[in-house]
Formats: C-alpha cells, structure tokens, sequence
C-alpha cells in the first residue's frame, strides 16, 4: 500500500531508558511501514536535557503551541541518584511539569479496557477517567532545607510595595519548608475542561480536595469549580442527565472503590498523579493507561501515564531479555495520528490510528501479551511475549486489517 501522507508536523519529544528503546521499535514495526512520518522532533532524553540546560523541554512545549498537537515518550525526573548517574549540572525539574505549566489545560487519563483483563476491584464494570490538574501545586514548588532554629514565613509583597505574612513555622532545629502556589486563571480552565469533556463524553464529574484542612488553597479549588458550573454549566448538565458533585479526597477514594465505574475523577495535580496509578494498576497495568493533555487554547499533548521502566531497561543493557508492555506508549502515537488527522482532515491518518489501537487490543485478545498482562489475564495458557516479539505480533494483526 501507499504510506498515508501527513500534511502537517506533530511535535515529538522522545524519551529516557527502556520507553525510549520501545519508542524506536514503535516507530520502525508499526508506524514506517504505513505512515510517512512528519515529525519535529525534539530529544527530551536526560543527557540531552542536561547538554542543554533543559532548553529542550522549552522548546519542545513552544513547537507544541504552533503546531497544536504532540506525541512523547516517558522521561526521567531526576532525583539525588540520577545526579550521580547522569552527571547533571542541576536536578532539573520534571519535564512534564514545565511542558503542562506552559501548555496549561488539563491531563485526561483511562484505563485501556481489553478482554481477559478484569480489574481487580470487581464492580468496577466501565473505565473510570482521571482529569488531573496539569499546572502548579508541588511540581511549581519552590523548597528549602533549614539548617537550624529560625522562622519561616509566607510573604506577599502588593504592587504597591505592601507586605502580607503569615508564619509556617517557628524552628526549633533543623527540617524543610516548602511553597507551593496556583493560579486562578489555571483553576477555572482546569474547571471548563472538566465539565466541556463530561458533556462531551456524557458522563458524571467528581472533584474532590481536602478542603477541611487547606481552608484557603484548596477551598479556592471547590468554590471556583461551583461558581463555574452555577452559572454556566449547570443547565446543560441536568439537559444532559448527568450530575456534578463535590466530595472530599478521603470520601472519594471511597465511593470510587465502592463504584461500577463510567465516570470522571477531576483532582488536584498531585492527587490526580497517584490516583491515575491506583486506577490503571488496578484496572490491569500501569502500561495499560492513555493520557493526553487537553489545553483550552487547542494544544494537544499523548503520553503514556507511566515512566521509563528502569528495572527493564538496565536487564536490556546487559542484554537480557525484557518482556515490557508497550501498549500505552503505542497508544500515545495513535491517539497524536488520530488528533493530527482530525485536524487536519486527514481520515486515512485518522483509520490508521483506529486500526493501529484495534490490532494492538486483537493481539492481547488472542492470547499474545507481556509477562505483566500474562500474570493477571483470564485468558487459558497465554503466550509469553518479549519487548519486541509483542510488538511484531501487533504488526502481523495490523498487517491484516490493511489485507
């Protein structure tokens, strides 16, 4: 067949360790052989972050805003360890961080739901889609470690030269403070995105804080999302026959394990960064996951919600055999085509991308999968795939769709 042609780039930011080596296999088995790729590219591996200076992730967020959609790989967030590893000049922030800070929107995360993977909570009979908050909060913190005794104090200082304190904390030794802050602006789109996708999806939005406790910043959070659906959304909801409701993070945690699923869970950057975990390990895997970051202003960014699987990339370097699931990061790739096309009016990209996504789930359903899927699937005497066996299968049932 002739290669699909794609009239305009999406940006590419490839990635760290063992997701970077399944991105290189993607891209040569399962996209090459059908679509004439057109790519920015842009290395957000860490050496290349580090050489630099992280400029990378800048430019790669910027090349995002022009050409509004943009696929990437996992990547490392360096800690103490990683300093050591990669010989960095500085603990650069996550790039993740930076690229949802300057894209702003908001991060939809689902299950990828397949046969012979039942999740382990066993009412849960429809996905359940995690809206996270994709700026500010602990990943804009600004953190310092105190050496002794001394007070540590919030201060806002007014255009007027007027300051404002409130203590944190009177030491009497040693310990750390931490600043975190966000934005009105960022919260109300946050709350447009939430309540735009719940209408459009038709399903039920949670939102949930603990605003008992942070009477100031997350009570902020709760009374922008009311306001906001009050007075524009709250009419075409019941139009809808869908429901918005408010409910602590504890009591949500709750009902969501007590629930059969098929609804929307916005929560707060760090809480939605943990409760996507929760929810796609138990529904399957931490590889079984979409994400895209969906900007008000039209910017589109597909990942997959885990990272680089290190463990698997360091049997890889000592060559080993791997067995890692690339379903999520194949999923990153057709979700960006599928976009790209639709933007551009592109529907053979747009079929691609279905097709692409149904070999890969056909493949599982058929008893070919990675070890992780192979230890939990109700499917009878499942074959035991390795890294690139699996993704060779995937081509073998995409290669019969375009039969």
């Amino acid at each position: 067949m002739e290669k699909i042609k794609m009239t305009t780039p999406l940006v590419e930011m490839d990635g760290d360790e063992m997701t970077r080596i399944l991105w290189k296999m993607i891209k040569e088995d399962l996209l090459a052989p059908y679509v004439e790729l057109n790519t920015e590219y842009y290395d957000l591996g860490l050496e290349y972050r580090n050489e630099t200076g992280d400029q990378v992730t800048v430019d790669a967020a910027n090349a995002t805003k022009k050409y509004k959609v943009a696929v990437k790989c996992a990547t490392i967030t360096p800690n103490a360890a990683r300093m050591d590893e990669y010989h960095l000049k500085e603990m650069y922030k996550s790039p993740n961080g930076t690229i949802r800070s300057m894209l702003d929107g908001t991060v939809f995360r689902a299950p990828i739901v397949v046969k012979g993977i039942e999740p382990c909570v066993k009412n849960w009979k429809k996905p359940i889609t995690l809206a996270r908050h994709a700026y500010g909060d602990v990943y804009k913190n600004t953190e310092m470690v105190i050496p002794g005794p001394g007070r540590v104090e919030l201060v806002y200082t007014a255009a007027d030269g007027t300051e404002t304190r409130e203590l944190v904390h009177n030491f009497t030794g040693a310990g750390v403070a931490q600043g975190m802050h966000n934005l009105n602006d960022s919260i109300e789109s946050f709350a447009r995105s939430c309540f735009e996708y719940a209408l459009s999806t038709k399903q039920d939005l949670w939102f949930s804080t603990k605003d008992t406790i942070s009477k100031k910043y997350d009570h902020t959070f709760k009374d922008i999302f009311q306001d906001i659906y009050e007075k524009e959304y709250k009419d075409a909801f019941e139009k809808a026959g869908i429901t918005y409701f408010y409910t602590l993070i504890d009591d949500a945690v709750a009902r969501v394990m007590k629930a059969e699923g098929g609804f929307i869970w916005a929560c707060k950057n760090y809480d939605g960064d943990v409760m996507s975990d929760m929810v796609s390990s138990a529904f399957g895997s931490l590889a079984m996951m979409t994400s895209v970051l969906v900007s008000p202003h039209g910017y589109f960014e597909y990942e997959a919600a885990h990272g680089t699987v290190q463990r698997h990339y360091y049997k890889h370097l000592k060559g080993e055999e791997t067995s890692t699931n690339s379903v999520a990061t194949i999923f990153a790739w057709s979700g960006a085509l599928r976009k790209r096309g639709e933007l551009d009016g592109n529907t053979d990209l747009c079929l691609f991308a279905d097709r692409l996504e149904q070999a890969t789930l056909t493949t599982i359903e058929k008893g070919e999968m990675t070890k992780d899927l192979a230890l939990i699937t109700s499917i009878k005497n499942p074959s035991v795939l390795n890294s690139r066996e699996f993704i060779l299968a995937v081509r073998k049932n995409l290669d019969v769709l375009y039969a």
